[in-house]
């Protein structure tokens, strides 16, 4: 199981790339423009005892305040003992949990879908329909192509003569992650998410994935059942910890 967690945890860092990164024993820091949370983020890759971890955390909320981040930990399976208990003493705040799930691939092809090369204007309009998008969130989004190593489409679905529903997904050897799933408010509750996702598996599986992956809020109920009915299950959860730009 753990086994698995750490390669899930190594595809994401492949497929939400950041311009600056850095480690610090078992920490890699991620620092982009404070859009997504999992793209400006500490993640452990290594849960083994930690004796520098008080000070290791005290360097990295410095280096996110010299950027003007707020120095957010995601907290996950391979964090050290210990983590959670000194950033409450530290003045964190408790953020959202995070379902990761997993499973093979629900490869289908649909002649609506298509496949393009970055987030053009019509599929940023399409993503930007989503509840939860704010300006860093879009302009990280216009920076991805420059900055992902790995194979990524952004797919677009055409629904009665307009484009209804998107999709962002990234190959990493046999991980095929998804990413940004969101449907025009005019086109919900018609099935349109269950058909990207199977053609975003569908492209995947010509480049050799063999394994889905996806996160999502544990509070999106609709996201939640979109995965299971394609069937994904969970694999972990992991919740943030954020300390404020301003904390002294």
């Amino acid at each position: 199981m753990r086994g698995e967690i750490a390669a899930l945890e190594r595809a994401c860092l492949t497929a939400l790339p950041a311009p600056r990164q850095a480690f610090d024993g078992p920490f890699v820091a991620k620092l982009f423009l404070g859009g997504t949370g999992r793209g400006n983020a500490v993640s452990s890759l290594d849960p083994a005892p930690d004796p520098e971890l008080a000070a290791r955390i005290a360097r990295i909320e410095a280096l996110y305040a010299r950027h003007g981040l707020a120095c957010r930990f995601r907290l996950t399976p391979l964090d050290p003992s210990g983590l959670e208990p000194l950033l409450a003493a530290r003045g964190y705040a408790e953020g959202e949990e995070t379902i990761v799930h997993a499973g093979p691939l629900p490869a289908s092809p649909d002649p609506a879908v298509r496949r393009l090369d970055g987030p053009a204007a019509e599929w940023m309009a399409v993503v930007a329909t989503a509840e939860y998008q704010t300006e860093a969130r879009r302009a990280e989004k216009l920076r991805t192509p420059e900055l992902l190593a790995a194979r990524g489409g952004w797919f677009l679905l055409r629904e009665d003569g307009a484009e209804a529903a998107c999709l962002f997904a990234v190959v990493d050897g046999p991980y095929c992650g998804i990413f940004d799933l969101a449907t025009h408010p005019e086109f919900r509750r018609r099935g349109l998410g269950d058909r990207l996702v199977r053609a975003a598996a569908h492209w995947a599986a010509g480049l050799g994935a063999t394994r889905l992956w996806a996160q999502v809020a544990s509070t999106n109920t609709a996201s939640l059942a979109l995965q299971r009915r394609v069937g994904l299950t969970e694999a972990y959860r992991y919740r943030y910890r954020i300390r404020p730009v301003s904390a002294p």
